[in-house]
């Protein structure tokens, strides 16, 4: 992690080193002239440490989209500078994060500057004393002072503490107990995604495998043995290269969707992509039929901090919750798009617990149109329920085995409405993966679930438990 516009006036400058937290329009001596929009664009939260390259994020806080196309960013030095890229516009109430890592690091003590293009007019500023721990976030967004927050959110609302449902966790909506769902040892360790459709439940690991897995008659899985299941499949990029780190998968237009964080065969690297999958063949391999790869549109994270999961919410369902599409201020609108799938995969980032939406054009093009925190320091998996219009978001060990579930507020955006301890009967494993039963199998108001655990813990790496219809 690195240690985020004419010269200021050197007096300023020491006020603005003495600022620890700047609002809104406390900056004195900035340019009058410019008026709105440009002046509704604010600085509203800065990453300098932790599992996040330096970013700084902008908001537009007013009612007109603002094109910062060439817009300039800086540090404390004047000599330090990132240019935003020609194409940006941010929506009304739209939220932008810039890696500024590769122009400057951001220092414990510092400041970032925002200017016009011209490099002269100053927009906004925030000067801090010590690094983010791990966020600089401006409460409330885009007008309150800025304060150390809890999560950081790049690219959404600042985790401020108020609105949504409770963070405290309470008891599992389900049964307590919990019972192996695998043969010994069929998988290994690094089992991760889950996604159940119907008879089938598709499960991706690490390894750059995807597994098709059948019914075994005793409540659980086990490999299918036709068409070339029986070990698995290997994953391929098009083209046939590479071995994708499979994290994510779940099924929508008639394909299985990957979701990877890096190319196997070039681990240090992030490759934060999202991979489509004809499973129709009787090969032991799959190459993918189409790859949109989001890593320029994501704020930088480690190579083993990526994407972790995936999901896919039915546009009918997000037009009938009333979500707002982030990439225009509107409520979406999905003949906006084209063509696509028919509707918004969601995608979680493990370093950060952030859940982005995307429409994945049937061109191999994307539109970015929400973004939103778990209420999590991490998010391994993604399940959409759509019997309870509710998405999953779940953590493995590192939060104890806690999922949260959130649903469309009146905002037009995803907001947690539960949190859930696991089940008193599963210890804390490292669960990467969690499926939910459809409608059709819920007897007596409960369901089955299913949780994959990346590290084989006794041999078994897949569990069966229950959950309130």
């Amino acid at each position: 992690m690195d240690s985020v516009t004419a010269p200021l006036p050197r007096a300023l400058a020491r006020f603005l080193l003495a600022a620890p937290l700047l609002a809104a329009g406390a900056l004195t001596g900035v340019p009058s002239a410019h008026a709105a929009p440009a002046d509704d664009v604010r600085i509203n939260e800065v990453v300098t440490t932790g599992d996040v390259n330096d970013s700084v994020e902008l908001y537009n806080k007013g009612g007109s989209s603002v094109d910062v196309s060439g817009w300039i960013i800086k540090d404390d030095d004047k000599d330090h500078s990132y240019k935003i890229p020609s194409g940006t516009t941010l929506a009304p109430g739209g939220f932008r994060a810039f890696d500024v890592s590769g122009a400057f690091g951001l220092g414990s003590a510092d400041q970032a500057r925002l200017y016009l293009a011209d490099g002269k007019t100053q927009v906004d500023g925030f000067s801090w004393s010590s690094h983010s721990n791990p966020s600089w976030s401006r409460c409330s967004d885009g007008t309150g002072a800025f304060k150390q927050a809890a999560s950081v959110t790049l690219g959404a609302a600042n985790a401020c503490g108020t609105g949504g449902g409770s963070t405290t966790p309470v008891a599992w909506p389900g049964g307590s107990s919990v019972a192996t769902a695998d043969g010994s040892n069929v998988f290994g360790e690094d089992l991760s995604g889950l996604y159940q459709d119907g008879s089938v439940l598709w499960a991706a690991q690490n390894s750059g495998k995807l597994w098709r897995l059948v019914r075994d008659g005793s409540g659980g899985w086990k490999p299918d043995t036709a068409n070339g299941w029986s070990s698995g499949k290997t994953l391929r990029f098009p083209g046939g290269s590479g071995s994708p780190d499979g994290e994510g998968v779940t099924a929508a237009a008639g394909g299985i969707f990957v979701a990877s964080e890096r190319n196997g065969d070039a681990s240090g690297t992030s490759r934060l992509s999202v991979l489509r999958y004809d499973v129709s063949g009787s090969g032991s391999s799959l190459t993918a039929t189409k790859e949109w790869n989001l890593t320029s549109d994501l704020p930088s994270t480690g190579s083993n901090l990526g994407l972790e999961a995936v999901t896919w919410i039915p546009d009918a369902s997000l037009t009938g919750a009333g979500l707002k599409d982030a990439s225009t201020g509107a409520a979406y609108d999905p003949s906006h798009y084209g063509a696509h799938s028919g509707g918004v995969f969601f995608v979680g980032v493990e370093g950060t617990g952030m859940v982005y939406g995307y429409v994945l054009a049937d061109s191999g093009s994307y539109t970015r149109i929400a973004s939103f925190s778990s209420g999590m320091s991490g998010v391994m998996e993604l399940q959409w329920e759509p019997q309870a219009s509710r998405l999953w978001a779940v953590c493995d060990d590192t939060c104890d085995g806690r999922h949260q579930t959130l649903t469309v507020n009146a905002a037009g955006t995803f907001a947690v409405t539960g949190t859930y301890n696991r089940p008193s009967g599963m210890s804390n494993y490292n669960n990467e993966g969690f499926a939910l039963a459809g409608a059709d199998e819920c007897v007596s108001g409960s369901k089955p679930v299913y949780w994959s655990d990346d590290a084989n813990d006794g041999g078994h790496a897949l569990r069966r438990g229950s959950v309130s219809c």
